[in-house]
């Protein structure tokens, strides 16, 4: 009797000790599922701020190049492979597309990034005219003065341009052109006899100073373009056409540099990249503030001087035929409005001008930090000039 009870006795005991072992077991338990609950919310909220990361990293940054500053690999990339119709292109392929496309249309330099911009600009306008001074009294037979006009007028530029990208939105340039002119006029009349007179001038000096500011709106998501605003500003740093000397009869003995009035304009770029190409289109209004001239000309006294402001709008497209080199093709159109003049008692208005030009331009890229950019444009009105042709070597640093 005494046995069984000593029995009974250690199997409680170990039954108490198993118990006290389960416990622990299950209070160990569930310390290690706080521990994993714990683990699960951090890891939930790191990738949280992971996403939110992504999203502000993709709506703060810009397509990261600056018009006319390709940043393009030299040689085939990963991300060179083909791509579906109509999906974006990453950036670094965007940057190679865009690359060509008119200064001033392109994407934004990146924050912190200093681009030095050399340019020479040549741009080449001739007109001819044919006025009778008459009567004609039958077809073919007339009495009076035929007078025949030849201009031939040619300028060169040469520029020094910086741009910097403030922010990831933001970039400020500046521009100091220094311009040469030459203007060459043949006048041949006949009435009894023929006369003929040409005239020479010529004109070098600074041109007008060029400050703008550009803003990147969006950053081209879900289908959208890039929409980028402009805002620019010229100051009448050269020699306008109302500093140059004449002489008595009121002509002009020197060619001005300069407008010789403030400019300020502002705008709105959208570009949207559809691979393998970029579609760019613009619009911009500049102002010419009036200006008192307050000077006697060839004894006419001149005063206010209301120059015309102008509207333009641009559109066309660039294309990477590969990770160096690529081209693009557009259209811009101007609409100038009249120029008031206040000469001696009477209120002058000039016509209004309609200057419409083909663009065509190409960029190949020469190092990691060098680009040479082409640009053409060709007149297709009256009022526009022949030809335009810029080549700039920009430099990124």
């Amino acid at each position: 009797m005494a046995n069984i009870e000593a029995q009974l006795a250690d199997q409680n005991r170990r039954l108490a000790d198993q118990e006290r072992r389960l416990q622990t077991q299950e209070q160990i338990i569930q310390a290690q599922a706080v521990q994993l609950n714990g683990l699960h919310n951090e890891r939930e909220r790191l990738l949280s701020d992971i996403r939110a990361g992504r999203e502000l990293a993709e709506t703060e940054r810009p397509l990261t190049v600056a018009s006319n500053a390709s940043v393009a690999q030299v040689g085939p990339t990963a991300d060179d492979s083909p791509q579906p119709v109509g999906e974006a292109p990453p950036p670094e392929r965007r940057a190679r597309e865009v690359a060509a496309i008119p200064e001033g249309m392109g994407v934004l330099t990146p924050r912190g990034t200093l681009i030095i911009d050399p340019s020479i600009e040549y741009t080449r306008t001739s007109s001819n005219r044919l006025v009778f001074r008459g009567v004609e009294i039958v077809p073919g037979i007339q009495l009076g003065v035929i007078e025949a006009n030849d201009a031939d007028r040619d300028s060169l530029t040469g520029a020094l341009s910086a741009r910097f990208g403030l922010t990831n939105r933001i970039e400020v340039s500046a521009s100091i052109p220094y311009v040469y002119r030459q203007d060459r006029v043949t006048t041949v009349q006949q009435r009894d006899e023929t006369v003929a007179r040409a005239i020479k001038l010529e004109g070098q000096e600074w041109g007008d100073l060029d400050v703008s500011a550009r803003y990147q709106i969006n950053a081209g998501l879900r289908g959208w373009p890039v929409f980028v605003a402009n805002l620019r500003a010229k100051p009448p740093t050269g020699v306008g056409p109302f500093d140059v000397n004449y002489d008595e009869f009121g002509v002009a003995k020197d060619l001005a540099t300069g407008s010789g009035f403030w400019g300020v304009s502002a705008g709105v770029t959208a570009i949207y990249p559809t691979d393998p190409a970029v579609i760019f289109g613009s619009f911009d209004y500049l102002y010419n503030v009036p200006k008192d001239i307050n000077k006697t000309i060839g004894n006419v006294p001149v005063g206010s001087i209301d120059p015309g402001d102008s509207i333009s709008a641009t559109l066309g497209f660039g294309l990477a035929l590969n990770p160096r080199f690529s081209f693009s093709l557009g259209y811009s159109h101007s609409y100038i409005f009249p120029t008031d003049s206040d000469l001696g008692n009477t209120v002058q208005r000039s016509n209004s001008l309609q200057v419409g030009r083909m663009l065509m331009g190409w960029s190949f890229r020469l190092s990691e930090r060098v680009t040479l950019n082409n640009n053409f444009e060709f007149g297709v009105t009256s009022d526009a000039p022949d030809m335009r042709m810029v080549v700039r070597v920009p430099y990124r640093f």
